[in-house]
């Protein structure tokens, strides 16, 4: 696997032609990679690419894989910036999800990672379980904070068809999902971090002034971006295109140098509603500006007469050319979007 990654890595690398400014080992669990392995591949970027010295580099890990050794040869791989799956502070919901790791392990993480030095730290945090009151939801928030976490990612449990879980649900053994209770959750959590001095740049994430993921950022700004390895995801602002997901097929058409890639050419049209999509989903929110420029003015005329809706409901408004949501539409940012995509 990792020699086909390294091999696609090569053949792709006439993709980007920026200096890359992020990189993110993620979309799996990158931190069991052997402290070798990662470091070839970090060697092979560094050969194919043009990687800025103060490129952010990310490395997604969880608490149950912290090691002294590991961390330390991370970071002297060049990794600054740790996203931990900590998902609560609560043993009972980590049970409920099936997490490996232990509430004390995950305040333990964040001490072990701050000591190898790394200051650059996010985390992940679970809201709506049934598992979650509102009482243990503001402790997890508080915990973040009293440990000095200047990032956090809060995403809603969702319950994938035919999962473990959703079989659980559905055989009763344990409490579906209340989407009344996420939604107080999501609520709850916009009003804290506020009041903690975060900003919430993003619908799931929030930072202190300064402490932005770059590489989240540059996603949701519809910055270039290349995706390596099975399944990944690639855009270029004109077409989107994603590995086959399957490994065994993904190893073997490496062998071949050939990438296992299907593609999309964008439309305009479709490239318009993907920045929709992505700037409803910043603090920034979408430049009325720049849709006229791009696309058109009866583009331009048709958005500004559908938002007037969500205006006049409270869900969004308009701050000098640019129609941002408000917290309550951060509750229904998807469909707020959706009502607004050409087609």
């Amino acid at each position: 696997m990792m020699a086909a990654i390294e091999k696609e890595a090569f053949l792709q690398k006439h993709y980007l032609t920026e200096k890359i400014e992020t990189l993110y080992f993620g979309g799996g669990t990158p931190s069991i990679l052997s402290i070798e392995d990662l470091g070839k591949l970090m060697a092979a970027l560094r050969k194919e690419y043009i990687i800025e010295p103060t490129a952010e580099i990310t490395i997604e890990t969880n608490p149950d894989d912290f090691q002294e050794e590991k961390l330390m040869a991370w970071k002297q791989l060049g990794i600054n910036r740790l996203s931990i799956g900590i998902q609560s502070f609560f043993d009972a919901d980590l049970q409920w999800m099936n997490r490996a790791h232990t509430s004390g392990q995950a305040e333990q993480c964040i001490s072990m990672a701050k000591a190898a030095g790394f200051d650059n730290i996010t985390i992940d945090l679970i809201y709506g379980t049934p598992t979650l009151s509102d009482e243990a939801w503001k402790e997890n928030v508080d915990k973040a904070l009293s440990l000095g976490i200047d990032h956090i990612s809060c995403y809603a449990l969702t319950v994938e068809p035919k999962t473990g879980l959703d079989k659980m649900i559905q055989q009763k053994k344990i409490a579906a999902v209340d989407p009344d209770k996420q939604a107080r959750h999501f609520s709850l959590l916009m009003q804290w971090l506020a009041a903690a001095g975060f900003e919430h740049y993003e619908i799931s994430n929030f930072s202190k002034p300064g402490k932005r993921s770059k590489h989240n950022s540059n996603y949701w700004n519809g910055v270039d971006y290349l995706g390596l390895g099975p399944s990944a995801h690639s855009f270029n602002g004109g077409s989107r295109q994603w590995n086959i997901a399957n490994n065994a097929l993904y190893i073997q058409s490496l062998s071949k140098d050939q990438v296992p890639f299907e593609m999309e050419i964008l439309t305009p049209m479709q490239q318009l509603n993907e920045y929709i999509m992505t700037s409803l989903r910043t603090m920034e929110g979408l430049s009325l500006e720049k849709v006229k420029t791009k696309w058109g003015q009866s583009e331009l005329e048709q958005i500004v007469q559908i938002s007037q809706r969500p205006i006049s409901h409270g869900l969004m408004h308009l701050d000098e050319n640019f129609l941002i949501l408000t917290n309550d539409g951060r509750l229904m940012a998807d469909g707020i979007a959706s009502d607004l995509f050409f087609v």
